[in-house]
C-alpha cells in the first residue's frame, strides 16, 4: 500500500505542527454536555465552545485526529463506504487565519506533503443565494495555487454551506476532491461533479456570519477555520481502493475473521462484524457499558448484530473478544486509553456474547411456543389442515423481532423448517414504520450536533460540577462521571455507583449544592498542566481528551474540576437545586435527573 491510516494520521499532525498548531489529543466519544447527539459524530464537535468564543488553554491554533460515530447509516454498513466509527483528521483555527493560508496549506498538504498530481485534483466552492454571496474569495485563492478555473465548481448549500442549525454561526465550505478513474479525470468539474469517481477527501468550512431568527446574516466578530478528513475513506481513495474495508484499518481483523469462518462468500456479513466490533471496543473505551438507554442501547445493537452476522458466516463458539484484542492493537497506539482499558472492553463483550446467546434461545422458546399454539388452535377448529403449511402475519414475526432481538434470518430459517409460510412484506412493513421511527428520532437528537449554549443551560451544566462533587463527598471518591444531557428545563448526569441511592443520601447531596448556591461564591478558573490539577485535587474526567494544558474551574471549597466550559458568574445565580430522579443508567451506572427552581 502506498499510504497506511497511521501513516496519514503521523503526516497530517505533523504537518499542521510546522505550520505553529497545537496537536491536541481526540476528546472520548461520548459529549461531555450536549443534548443533541449521542456521540461525537465530527471532528469539530467536541470543540464547539471554543468555536462558539471559550480560550481554548492550548491557543487558537489547533490540530488533531478525533474518534467519531455515527449510526444514523447504520444499514448501509457492508457496503464500500459506510461505517460507525471513523476517525476525522482536522485543524482548527479560532480567530486566527482565514481563507487564504487554509487554502494555501490545504493545497501544500495534498501536492507536498501526500504528493498528489494536481491534474487530479478538483475543488467546490459555494455558488451563493439571495442571503449569501459566491465565494469567488476562496476560488480566486484556489486558482493562486495552481487550480485550474474549470476544475473550480460553484455549487448550492446542500453542498458547500455549513450551518449550525437555523440559527447561529455559519458559512461557506470549499471541499476538495481527487479523481479515482483512469487518466487525471474530465477537465471540467462543474459538470461532472456527481461522478463517483470524484471522491471528497478533505472539507474546509469558513464560519464568517451569524444567521439570526430572522435568517439575516451579519459578520462574526471572530471567524474561526474548521476542517475535516476522513482517515479511512481517503487512505482508500489514495490508493486506488474501491472500498475502505480494503484498507489497513481492516485488514487484521477481517484476516482473523476468515481464520474463523470458513465462510467465503459473504462479504457483506464480514464486513459488519469487523465495523461493529470496531465501533463497540471504541465504545466501551469509554466505560460505556450496554444497556437499554442512550449510547448503552446503541452498543448493544452493535454488538448483537455483529454476534448475528458471526452467526451468518458459520463462527462457532464466543468470538467478540477475538476480535476485540484485534483492534485494540491496531488503535490503542493511536488512542492509548483503548489499550488502558483493555480488561474492562474484554469483560463487558464477553457478558454480552453469552447473554445474548441466552436471548437468542428465549426467542427460540418463543417461536415454538407460538407456532405450536397457533396450529393447534387451527388444527381443532379444522383436523384436515394437518400437514398443511402454516402461514403467519408479518406482525407477528416483528413482534417476536422486536421483543426479543431475534432476527427475521433466524425466523424465516425455523419457519422453512416447519413448513410455516411468513409474510416478509408485511413484516418489511412493520419494520419499516418502525425505522422511520427511529430515523426520525436520531435526526432530532443530532440535528445540528451543537449544544444549547442557553443562561438556562449554562447554569445547569455549572449545576453537574457542584452534583459531582456533592456525590464523591456523600457516596465516595470512587464516583465519577459517566456521562451529561443538559436541556434548558433539566439535567441528567451519569455517574459510577453499584447500588441504587437511599433517600437520605440524595437528600444529603441535594443540600450539598444548595448550600454551595447559597454561599454565593464566585466561580474562577485557571489554566494549568493536568499534574498541577491533579495536585490540586481537581477532578479530571476522560483525562485522555486533554492537552498539555487545561481550564480548572473553582467554586469556593465545593467543586474544583476541569472542564470547557461554559459556568455562570456565581453559584448564588443557579437558583434551588432539586433532584426529581435517581435510578439505573446500566450496569454499575446510575442516573440523576435534576432540576434548577428559581
Amino acid at each position: 500500500m502506498k499510504y497506511t491510516t497511521d501513516d496519514l494520521r503521523t503526516k497530517w499532525l505533523d504537518f499542521w505542527k510546522s505550520k505553529n498548531h497545537v496537536v491536541i489529543p481526540s476528546a472520548g466519544v461520548i459529549p461531555d454536555n450536549d443534548p443533541t447527539a449521542l456521540f461525537h459524530n465530527a471532528g469539530m464537535h467536541p470543540l464547539v465552545p471554543f468555536l462558539m468564543g471559550e480560550k481554548h488553554p492550548a491557543g487558537i491554533r489547533l490540530a488533531n485526529a478525533q474518534k467519531c460515530i455515527r449510526t444514523i447509516d447504520i444499514d448501509e454498513v457492508g457496503d464500500d463506504i459506510h461505517l460507525t466509527f471513523f476517525e476525522m483528521l482536522g485543524n482548527w483555527s479560532l480567530g486566527d487565519y482565514f481563507k487564504k493560508e487554509q487554502i494555501a496549506w490545504s493545497f501544500e498538504f495534498l501536492t507536498k506533503i501526500l504528493k498528489l498530481p494536481v491534474e487530479k485534483i478538483a475543488v467546490s466552492v459555494f455558488a451563493g443565494d439571495e442571503n449569501a454571496p459566491r465565494d469567488e474569495e476562496s476560488a480566486e485563492f484556489w486558482q493562486k495555487q495552481g487550480i485550474r478555473r474549470e476544475r473550480i465548481a460553484y455549487l448550492d448549500k446542500k453542498h458547500n454551506w455549513w450551518a449550525k442549525g437555523d440559527t447561529g454561526p455559519c458559512g461557506p465550505d470549499t471541499e476538495m476532491f481527487f479523481w479515482v478513474g483512469d487518466g487525471n479525470g474530465p477537465k471540467n468539474f462543474q459538470d461532472t461533479c456527481e461522478d463517483p469517481q470524484w471522491v471528497e477527501i478533505w472539507n474546509d468550512v469558513f464560519m464568517q456570519f451569524n444567521r439570526s431568527p430572522d435568517g439575516k446574516l451579519t459578520p462574526l466578530p471572530q471567524e474561526n477555520i474548521d476542517t475535516g478528513m476522513g482517515l479511512e475513506r481517503t487512505v482508500a481513495a489514495l490508493n486506488g481502493l474501491s472500498s475502505v474495508y480494503e484498507t489497513d484499518a481492516f485488514a487484521s481483523i477481517l484476516q482473523k475473521l476468515s481464520e474463523l469462518s470458513d465462510n467465503t462468500e459473504n462479504t457483506t456479513s464480514k464486513r459488519i462484524v469487523a465495523d461493529h466490533l470496531r465501533t463497540a471496543v471504541v465504545i466501551l473505551a469509554d466505560k460505556i457499558a450496554p444497556s437499554n438507554l442512550d449510547q448503552g442501547y446503541i452498543l448493544r445493537r452493535l454488538l448483537r448484530r455483529a454476534i448475528r452476522h458471526g452467526r451468518k458466516i458459520d463462527i462457532s463458539g464466543s468470538f467478540c473478544k477475538i476480535i476485540a484484542k484485534v483492534v485494540i492493537e491496531k488503535l490503542g497506539k493511536a488512542y492509548p486509553e483503548i489499550k488502558q482499558n483493555e480488561a474492562f472492553i474484554l469483560e463487558e463483550l464477553e457478558r454480552e456474547e453469552v447473554q445474548f446467546s441466552k436471548t437468542l434461545e428465549k426467542g427460540e422458546r418463543e417461536f415454538y411456543r407460538m407456532y405450536t399454539k397457533k396450529r393447534n388452535k387451527i388444527l381443532h377448529s379444522d383436523p384436515s389442515f394437518a400437514g398443511n403449511p402454516l402461514h403467519i402475519d408479518g406482525k407477528w414475526a416483528f413482534d417476536l423481532y422486536q421483543t426479543y432481538g431475534f432476527p427475521i434470518e433466524m425466523i424465516e430459517e425455523l419457519g422453512k423448517e416447519h413448513e410455516i409460510n411468513i409474510d416478509i412484506k408485511e413484516f418489511e412493513k412493520e419494520f419499516k414504520k418502525h425505522q422511520a421511527l427511529s430515523r426520525a428520532g436520531s435526526e432530532k437528537k443530532f440535528k445540528g450536533g451543537l449544544g444549547d449554549h442557553s443562561e438556562r443551560t449554562t447554569a445547569l451544566h455549572t449545576a453537574t460540577h457542584l452534583l459531582h462533587a456533592g456525590l464523591r463527598k456523600v457516596l465516595g471518591e470512587h464516583v465519577e462521571q459517566r456521562g451529561s444531557n443538559i436541556t434548558p428545563e433539566r439535567l441528567r448526569f451519569d455517574f459510577s455507583h453499584p447500588e441504587k441511592m437511599t433517600s437520605e443520601q440524595i437528600k444529603e447531596v441535594e443540600d450539598f449544592v444548595n448550600q454551595a448556591i447559597q454561599a454565593d461564591v464566585i466561580i474562577e478558573f485557571e489554566e494549568m498542566s493536568v499534574d498541577d490539577a491533579k495536585s490540586k485535587n481537581a477532578i479530571g474526567l476522560f483525562e485522555h481528551k486533554y492537552g498539555d494544558k487545561v481550564k480548572v474551574y473553582s467554586m469556593g471549597e465545593f467543586s474544583k474540576e476541569i472542564c470547557g466550559g461554559p459556568h455562570v458568574g456565581n453559584t448564588g445565580k443557579l437558583g434551588k437545586f432539586k433532584i426529581k430522579k435517581e435510578e439505573a443508567s446500566s450496569r454499575g451506572v446510575r442516573r440523576i435527573k435534576a432540576v434548577i427552581e428559581n
